[in-house]
């Protein structure tokens, strides 16, 4: 399981290490629109900020399978801490879940979901993702949810995966806030120039960044899966090991110790035939 986890992990380090620049670009670019179209965004749903948010959607990532670590417990600990938050502070968690780890465990703690998504974690596809996004992007617009949440685990290195929690919608508070928007050499900041107009490019482009959101939580998630899972295995095999070792060294002496009763019983009944 080692082996195979390291070879899925080299090409899970691929595909994100490919779709990450696109997604920073995608991610600006929804920034940069979302800036310049000024008042004009109130006219986009999807960038909408509710001023009372009664239900938030807690949408987790894990995996199909287990033998990871703590790979999808701390992502389910992570979410059950915010559904408590959420309920102290009055609002109503909405939960939906990735992967069938986090279903199951979802289902055991009585949290009833909304929408849940398998057999796909091992090797995510752009299909998947939009299938989420169209999911919760209906449910903001039908006023089922006011805000979604994402927790993933986040690729760092083979050994550590990070637990990234991210608003995904509104749209506007991933997209728009943040660092500044890129300046010339003279400190302004460069002019853009749309067509259509940027609140129109906003309808088409948001509902691309969610999708694209959720396609790189599901990469990174992949990714963190295998190395999670490799790192484990690894360690599962050296604690054999050495139990192995262990076992053998106690197996031996008590042979040892059996071989030396024996010894001792025939020489006591030589003795006494003397």
């Amino acid at each position: 399981m080692e082996a195979v986890s390291a070879a899925r992990l080299r090409r899970a380090e691929q595909r994100i290490a490919a779709l990450r620049p696109y997604a920073d670009a995608v991610r600006h670019m929804t920034r940069r629109a979302a800036w310049d179209a000024g008042g004009d965004i109130a006219r986009v749903p999807l960038l909408e900020t509710r001023e009372e948010e009664r239900h938030v959607g807690i949408l987790i990532v894990t995996a199909d399978r287990g033998l990871a670590g703590a790979f999808n417990s701390q992502i389910v600990r992570a979410a059950v801490q915010l559904g408590s938050e959420l309920d102290r502070d009055g609002h109503e968690p909405v939960w939906y879940a990735s992967g069938r780890r986090g279903i199951s465990s979802l289902m055991f703690r009585g949290r009833e979901l909304a929408g849940s998504y398998s057999g796909f974690t091992d090797r995510p596809g752009y299909a998947d993702a939009r299938q989420i996004a169209t999911e919760l992007t209906g449910a903001f617009l039908e006023r089922k949810l006011d805000r979604v949440e994402i927790i993933y685990n986040a690729y760092v290195s083979p050994l550590t995966q990070r637990v990234t929690r991210e608003t995904l919608l509104p749209a506007s508070a991933a997209a728009v806030a943040g660092e500044e928007l890129g300046e010339d050499e003279n400190g302004r900041r460069t002019a853009a120039e749309y067509e259509p107009e940027a609140d129109k490019l906003l309808h088409e482009l948001v509902p691309h960044y969610i999708g694209v959101t959720i396609y790189r939580a599901l990469l990174e998630s992949a990714a963190s899966e295998h190395g999670a899972r490799m790192t484990a295995m690894r360690s599962a095999t050296d604690n054999a090991g050495e139990l192995i070792q262990d076992l053998a060294l106690e197996m031996n002496r008590a042979r040892q110790a059996e071989i030396t009763r024996e010894i001792l019983e025939v020489v006591a009944g030589a003795e006494s035939l003397v």
